[in-house]
C-alpha cells in the first residue's frame, strides 16, 4: 500500500489500540470516521466525517477501511454497511503476534499484540482478539466475536456470532459457546453455553 488511503471507523478507546497497531504494522492510516470530531486525537488523523451521513465522502473516493469499534453488534452493522458500499475492510494484525500458517482468517479482524493463534484455528469476520489472548488449535470463532485481553480458549472451542469473552476468562477444551453470549472477566467455562446468555464465575454459572 503506497497511498495513505485507510480510514479508521471509530476513534476512541478500542480505536486508539487499533490505530496504534496499524502504525506499528506500517499501514498508511490517515483518516478517521466517527459521529463527530474527537477532542482526543493521539495519532493526528484527519476527520473525514461520519459513515452514517448520506453524503459521506468516504464512499466516493478510493479508500480502504479498518474497524475501531469495540461493541460487537455495532461493529458488525458498520462492517455490513461498508461492504454494501463495495468497499474493502482490512485486517489489522500487530507485528508482535504469533499466528500459525494454517490459520484461516476472514476480513475486518483485529489481532492485538502478544496474541497467539495456533494451528488450524478458524477466525471469521470482524473479530477482536485482544492483547495476550490465546486461541488454541482448531478453535472456530464465528463473525464479530470479541476475545478480551488475557482470555484463553483451549483447543477445539467453538464460539458463536457476536459473543464476548471477558478478560482472563478460560474456556475448557472442546466447549461450544452459543451466539450473543457474554462470558464475564475471569470466568472458567467447563460446560457448553446456550445462545443469548450471560455467564460469570469459576466455574461459570448463568446469571441472565
Amino acid at each position: 500500500m503506497s497511498e495513505s488511503n485507510i480510514i479508521l471507523v471509530g476513534y476512541s478507546g478500542h480505536g486508539f489500540v487499533v490505530a496504534d497497531a496499524a502504525f506499528e504494522s506500517h499501514m498508511p492510516l490517515r483518516f478517521y470516521a466517527d459521529q463527530k470530531q474527537v477532542s482526543i486525537n493521539p495519532y493526528n488523523l484527519e476527520y473525514i466525517g461520519s459513515e452514517h451521513d448520506p453524503d459521506f465522502s468516504g464512499w466516493k473516493g478510493s479508500f480502504q477501511y479498518i474497524l475501531g469499534i469495540g461493541d460487537n453488534i455495532i461493529r458488525q452493522k458498520v462492517a455490513a454497511r461498508i461492504i454494501e458500499k463495495n468497499q474493502t475492510i482490512l485486517n489489522v494484525i500487530h507485528p508482535l503476534t504469533s499466528i500459525s500458517k494454517s490459520v484461516k482468517m476472514g476480513v475486518g479482524n483485529f489481532v492485538s499484540k502478544h496474541t497467539s493463534i495456533n494451528p488450524l484455528a478458524v477466525i471469521g469476520d470482524f473479530c477482536i482478539l485482544n492483547t495476550s489472548s490465546v486461541i488454541e488449535h482448531e478453535c472456530i470463532l464465528s463473525n464479530a466475536v470479541h476475545v478480551a485481553p488475557g482470555a484463553v480458549l483451549a483447543g477445539n472451542v467453538l464460539v458463536g456470532e457476536n459473543t464476548f469473552i471477558g478478560a482472563n476468562a478460560v474456556i475448557k477444551q472442546g466447549i461450544k459457546i452459543g451466539k450473543h453470549v457474554v462470558i464475564g472477566a475471569g470466568s472458567v467455562v467447563i460446560k457448553d453455553i446456550e445462545d443469548n446468555a450471560v455467564y460469570v464465575g469459576n466455574p461459570a454459572r448463568k446469571i441472565k
